[in-house]
């Protein structure tokens, strides 16, 4: 008997650590991972990160897009583009290749139930691309005890051939948390806006935070007022590190991203109004920084010395990681001056003050690889 109830214990104890994985949110398959803090949902077709918010505000930064009950994929709140960022050539779209790839356009396989580890709450999932021919393994770990998650994302290609794809992260954040108040940060620095014609679609450049528009203006854009123009621009990564961070001191909250150059060197930004007030920010981070079918990405090949592509041979796989983070700010509060890592905290630096605010974020030992 002593052996068979050891066993039935250490089966209720990993039952204990099991959480039923699949819930409806907004009449949507979902998964819900949820700690002491925070709350994390992530669409099951189409794969999106639509809400991440404090347990005790409904506010939540990723309201943007279209988050209708039913099972039809799309694109809403944090989602992901894969093989490619923006537009197929005519031919590849003939044949069905959508615009930003087919990742949005798949219901996602998920693979465990979610986990809960002395790490953080953890689900896994996957997406076949069948144009695309690439195989898309994503975990996300939500920290045990902050409002942090990191997600991993292994893509093979699983064509009898080699070929030349991009990843593009294309978080997205809306009102209420979205408005005249709320500026952007990032560490991104030389730049330029997409539409130029080849064979230097990179001129004029510029200097994050500052743009220029059509007629030569230069503006500003941290804060975004009554202009969407230029709409898309792309801004490469020097340091190790890179991040972007959205701050609304009136709404008391910060949301941003962190993640590796290696993983993706350019921060791609793109604004929208609606009836003259701010309707959408892109906070995109990716492996290339040019809005084109691979036709044009392989004629420009770099641009600020960055190439515009990655290669997989077949059967060759590559993960990248990001980590997302949320932190309460006072009214005061001016901005973000500097992201980083220190031991198992991840520190946010307030930017323009004597005596700069220093927010600290467990990441409970999540880290990248």
């Amino acid at each position: 008997m002593k052996p068979f109830r050891s066993n039935l214990i250490v089966i209720c104890l990993l039952l204990l650590n099991q959480v039923l994985a699949e819930e409806r949110v907004q009449g949507r398959r979902s998964l819900v991972l949820n700690n002491d803090q925070s709350r994390l949902v992530i669409d099951i077709a189409g794969g999106s990160i639509p809400e991440f918010r404090f347990n005790d505000s409904k506010l939540n930064p990723l309201n943007w897009g279209s988050r209708n009950p039913g099972d039809q994929t799309g694109s809403m709140g944090h989602f992901l583009c894969c093989d490619r960022w923006g537009p197929p050539s005519d031919a590849e779209g003939k044949n069905g290749m959508p615009y930003h790839g087919e990742s949005t356009k798949i219901v996602w396989q998920v693979l465990r139930d979610i986990e809960v580890t002395p790490a953080g709450i953890n689900v896994q999932m996957a997406a076949d691309l069948p144009l695309a021919g690439l195989r898309i393994d994503r975990s996300v770990t939500l920290a045990s005890t902050s409002a942090f998650f990191l997600v991993r994302e292994k893509i093979t290609n699983k064509n009898k051939l080699g070929r030349i794809f991009n990843i593009v992260q294309h978080p997205t954040i809306g009102p209420p948390f979205l408005d005249e108040n709320c500026v952007v940060d990032s560490n991104g620095r030389r730049g330029f806006a997409q539409g130029g014609l080849m064979p230097d679609p990179e001129k004029p450049e510029f200097i994050w935070p500052s743009a220029i528009t059509k007629d030569g203006k230069k503006i500003a854009m941290r804060q975004m007022v009554d202009s969407e123009e230029p709409s898309v621009t792309s801004f490469v990564i020097d340091e190790d590190l890179g991040w972007a961070v959205a701050s609304n001191s009136k709404r008391r909250l910060i949301f941003g991203y962190v993640w590796k150059r290696v993983d993706y060197p350019w921060f791609n930004h793109w604004w929208k109004l609606k009836d003259g007030k701010p309707h959408a920010r892109g906070l995109e981070f990716g492996s290339t920084g040019l809005h084109q079918p691979f036709s044009v990405l392989v004629k420009k090949r770099e641009i600020f010395g960055r190439q515009l592509f990655e290669f997989l041979d077949a059967d060759e796989n590559i993960t990248k990681s990001y980590g997302c983070f949320l932190a309460k700010i006072p009214e005061d509060y001016l901005g973000v001056d500097k992201v980083a890592f220190q031991g198992d905290s991840l520190v946010i630096v307030e930017r323009e003050k004597e005596m700069p605010l220093e927010i600290r974020i467990s990441t409970g030992g999540l880290m990248f690889q």
